[in-house]
This record gives C-alpha cells, sequence and structure tokens, in this order.
C-alpha cells in the first residue's frame, strides 16, 4: 500500500492524483444528492469547458463525463509510467503520453456516447424552427392559422401558426418557420422565396 500512495504521490502522477480526487468527490456528491447533475448545465464557466473540449473533439456528451474520462486515463497511463521508468526525460515523456492516451481514450469512449446521446434525443417542437410547412387554412394572420410541416424522420405534423405582418398565405402556399412561442404552443412563419433558398437544386 505505501508504494502505492509513493507512486501516486510521484511526479507525474501527483499532477492528475489531486485531479481524481476532485473527480470522486463530485461523483459522490452526484450519486448521494449534493449537487445537481445536469449534462445541459448552463453558465459561462460550463459553456468555456463545453467549448474547449468541443474544439478538442470531445464534444456531444456532458463536460462532467468527459472531463472524468481524461483524467481517469491520464491518471492510470501516467502512474503506469512512473512505476516502470525514471528520470526526469523519461518521466517527462510519460506525462506527454499520459495526455495523449488520455485524449485518444476519451475520444473513443465519447464517440459511441455521442452517437447514443443523439439517438436518444426526444423530439421537440422547436426542431421544426428553420423548416418549411405548408399552410392549410384560407389564412394565417396574429391569431389564427395552420400549417403542415415534416419532420426530419419524414413524419408531419399540423401545427398552429402565426405571422406578424400583413402577408397573404393562401391555403397550400409554402411558408418558413423562424420561431416557436412555448407560451402560445405556435409557431411564426414568414413568407418562403424559394429562389433565395441557398440549398435549393439548380
Amino acid at each position: 500500500m505505501g508504494h502505492f500512495v509513493d507512486a501516486a504521490l510521484a511526479f507525474p502522477t501527483v499532477l492528475f492524483t489531486f485531479l481524481l480526487v476532485v473527480i470522486v468527490g463530485y461523483w459522490l456528491l452526484a450519486v448521494f444528492g449534493g449537487i445537481g447533475f445536469d449534462g445541459d448545465a448552463g453558465g459561462t464557466e460550463t459553456a468555456g469547458v463545453t467549448g474547449f473540449l468541443g474544439g478538442l473533439g470531445l464534444g456531444g456528451v456532458p463536460a462532467a463525463v468527459t472531463v472524468s474520462l481524461l483524467v481517469v486515463i491520464a491518471w492510470f497511463v501516467s502512474l503506469v509510467g512512473g512505476v516502470l521508468f525514471s528520470g526526469v526525460p523519461a518521466l517527462t515523456g510519460v506525462l506527454a503520453a499520459a495526455l495523449a492516451c488520455a485524449w485518444a481514450g476519451t475520444r473513443l469512449i465519447v464517440l459511441p456516447l455521442r452517437r447514443a446521446a443523439r439517438g436518444d434525443r426526444a423530439p421537440s417542437r422547436a426542431d421544426f424552427v428553420g423548416r418549411t410547412c405548408v399552410v392549410r387554412t384560407g389564412r394565417v394572420g396574429g391569431d389564427f392559422g395552420q400549417a403542415e410541416v415534416t419532420a426530419a424522420d419524414g413524419s408531419s405534423a399540423l401545427v398552429q401558426v402565426r405571422q406578424t405582418g400583413d402577408d397573404v398565405f393562401d391555403a397550400g402556399s409554402t411558408a418558413l418557420i423562424f420561431a416557436y412561442d412555448s407560451a402560445g404552443e405556435f409557431f411564426w412563419v414568414m413568407p418562403y422565396d424559394a429562389e433565395l433558398d441557398p440549398d435549393r437544386p439548380l
């Protein structure tokens, strides 16, 4: 046990040992209800960490999971390397190897987690924003209107739509959904000009 503690507190493992203690403490608090765990938590600090991880190709899953994986893998690799090698040059190489292995290992684990998270995400009405719809009523005003919109999976839905101007929407005309009003449970639409659509096939 004494050799293990010595190895955990030796360079370069010690750099990750204290981080590992923080990670373990965080997850214990999360499991036993001391703090809330929210993968989509906001805040400037969280957004900064998420953006940094995304730049490393490690985004798409909660930042707490990604950071935990990075620390655990780096700690384990540095621990093994610290036991097998000695000397400052060799241990500096172990530190570099630990960081590289942490990134590669975390990326291998994050990729399937990211796909699973995307596949399990519940559909949202906000997914319709940015899509075109076909007006099904004789008019669309600030207080009335319905349109049919097609989701990414091919399914269609009849939704309530409104407009902010005085544009004329006849039944069968195409409109562009640009916002969703969660309080009123309707979508804001505007006229859609296919000629201005950059994705329209030539």
